[in-house]
């Protein structure tokens, strides 16, 4: 299995952590977004996108990548990091996107990160130290299963 993670981490580097932790027990291709392309994917088995979530949804930069894709038939992952809320209701709109695209989806993973942005860098942000190394460990569980999973749908 050929993997890629493609991923966007601004603020405090909180999804590049879980990235790479998921990047390592893969041994997938890791990728920030502007770097990534049309041969990420063509190349590749199983692909990860995620990124921190904005305005209830993960970057306009992953987003818009995923809209300029053409069509494929390859699986792919979900990975996010989030100041609050439950964890999967901000997949939805990255989910739709690429179920347009053709990816079927085996995997979601969605953690906590140190959040300062607007009013909260105000109050010196909340979830200081996450993700924490328990956030990294349940991280690798996540793509310890992904690769099960990967391979029992050959």
């Amino acid at each position: 299995m050929r993997a890629a993670i493609v991923y966007v981490s601004i603020h405090h580097g909180n999804t590049e952590k879980i990235a790479r932790e998921i990047a390592r027990v893969l041994n997938a291709e890791l990728l920030n977004v502007g770097k990534a392309n049309e041969e990420t994917i063509k190349n590749n088995d199983l692909i990860g996108f995620g990124s921190g979530i904005y305005f209830g949804k993960h970057h306009i930069s992953l987003l818009k990548f995923i809209d300029a894709m053409p069509k494929v038939n390859k699986r792919a992952f979900i990975f996010s990091t989030r100041g609050g809320g439950p964890p999967f209701i901000y997949h939805r709109a990255i989910k739709r996107r690429l179920r347009t695209k053709g990816f079927e989806i085996i995997g979601e993973f969605s953690c906590k990160g140190f959040d300062t942005f607007g009013l909260l860098k105000h109050i010196g942000g909340i979830n200081k130290g996450k993700p924490d190394e328990r956030d990294l460990e349940k991280a690798k569980e996540f793509a310890e299963k992904l690769k099960t999973t990967f391979q029992s749908l050959k």
